[in-house]
């Protein structure tokens, strides 16, 4: 009898086209990433001044997209910062099992 070998689950290569686009093209990174040893009030400035440019961006739901998907674990991505992202992620997989 053969045995059937499962191929690992390979997620398919991303597009970075939108990044291109992206409005925080040349910000510096530390604005969307935070320095390491950051504290909470630190914390939530910078990452207020990162939503703003991402409110105005015009590949905000493909960078969305993009991180939920992945899924990016560090940074704001498409607006939202890591606990935001995993609620996204999880209430996107309810959706989809309720379907």
């Amino acid at each position: 009898m053969s045995q059937v070998r499962r191929q690992p689950a390979v997620l398919p290569r991303p597009n970075w086209g939108w990044q291109d686009a992206a409005a925080c093209r040349g910000e510096d990174l530390l604005l969307f990433f935070g320095p390491d040893g950051e504290r909470q009030p630190e914390r939530e400035i910078r990452e207020h001044k990162a939503k703003e440019i991402c409110a105005a961006c015009p590949v905000r739901v493909e960078c969305l997209n993009y991180a939920v998907s992945r899924p990016e674990k560090y940074g704001t991505w498409g607006g939202l910062n890591e606990e935001e992202r995993a609620a996204e992620r999880r209430r996107r997989m309810r959706r989809a099992n309720a379907a």
